[in-house]
């Protein structure tokens, strides 16, 4: 008899295929997170579960019942949603979807980078709105990145591949901050000894740190004063990474020039003075948003679970 095994979001069809080719596949063809509810029955009906983004798997929810299920094999390489130390407590193996998302998350970096720069939003909805009244030589004038600093907060994989690209594609050059020491950041860098270190350099900074309670508001308004007052600020990581309020606060005060944001801290809500304002880029999660990128990291996650009932060791197990 096949495994249960509850997907909690509709995934491309070609994983879904070889899903229903191993499991006995139930599809919750809904886009919306799991409710508490939904989470317990979970994890009492099903032998696996492959959730993502949003199903928040808290200490809570493993708590009250005894599980059925074995595996959150996780679609993402973040887990912060998950509680994994209450998950192994309660005997049930959590795994991710690391080294598929790199490349895809690393050029919505650049992309908002380059859109926030060079007011390619507000350009946009100036064009859209009929109001544009032609070319002039200082019409919405904003930063040539090109020859510029870019800082890099957390050099890890997704980390090292914005470097990578900021670095060749661009001329800039490279400074970071890491909690631990980096040999080899791919490209010529530095590695400042603080992250206000990186604040006070870089005339583009972009946050790639994993999200979960070490990093929680990591980012604050101490860390946007130290920005220079031109410099603009991407997030591709985790909202609550940063605290938001701050933020406003640093673009509202003039403290910081402007933001590029494909996360929340409370998604998919976003506040009003955020969407408001026409210094900020703000995109809907696209980090990982290409066909192929999700059909990989859908795949990983077969391929964690598979092994899982195998009896072999999960390849992808935090």
């Amino acid at each position: 008899m096949k495994p249960r095994l509850l997907i909690t979001r509709r995934l491309p069809d070609t994983v879904l295929d070889r899903a229903n080719t191993f499991f006995d596949v139930t599809l919750r063809d809904k886009t919306t997170s799991l409710s508490q509810d939904e989470m317990l029955s979970a994890l009492t009906d099903y032998d696996a579960v492959l959730p993502t983004l949003g199903d928040h798997f808290s200490a809570e929810i493993f708590n009250p019942v005894s599980p059925r299920a074995k595996i959150l094999a996780n679609f993402g390489v973040g887990y912060n949603h998950i509680d994994v130390a209450a998950a192994k407590t309660a005997g049930i193996t959590v795994s991710n979807t690391p080294g598929a998302v790199t490349d895809a998350t690393a050029d919505i970096a650049l992309t908002l980078m380059l859109m926030s720069a060079r007011r390619a939003g507000e350009g946009e909805r100036l064009v859209r709105s009929g109001n544009w009244a032609g070319w002039h030589p200082t019409q919405m004038l904003g930063l040539h990145v090109s020859g510029k600093t870019v800082g890099i907060i957390g050099m890890g994989r997704i980390g090292k591949a914005i470097a990578k690209r900021a670095a060749l594609g661009f001329g800039m050059k490279v400074v970071f901050f890491n909690r631990s020491k980096i040999e080899d950041a791919g490209v010529p860098a530095e590695q400042l000894e603080t992250m206000f270190d990186v604040a006070n350099a870089a005339d583009v900074v972009v946050v790639a740190l994993p999200g979960g309670p070490a990093t929680y508001h990591m980012i604050n308004a101490e860390f946007f004063n130290a920005m220079k007052t031109t410099a603009i600020f991407v997030n591709i990581a985790r909202g609550d990474i940063v605290d938001e309020a701050a933020l406003i606060n640093a673009l509202e005060t003039g403290k910081i020039a402007g933001a590029g944001l494909d996360v929340y801290e409370h998604e998919p809500r976003v506040p009003a003075a955020l969407t408001s304002m026409e210094n900020v880029t703000l995109l809907p999660h696209l980090g990982t948003a290409a066909l192929d990128v999700r059909t990989g990291m859908g795949m990983m996650a077969l391929d964690n679970l598979i092994a899982f009932f195998d009896g072999n060791p999960v390849p992808n197990a935090i």
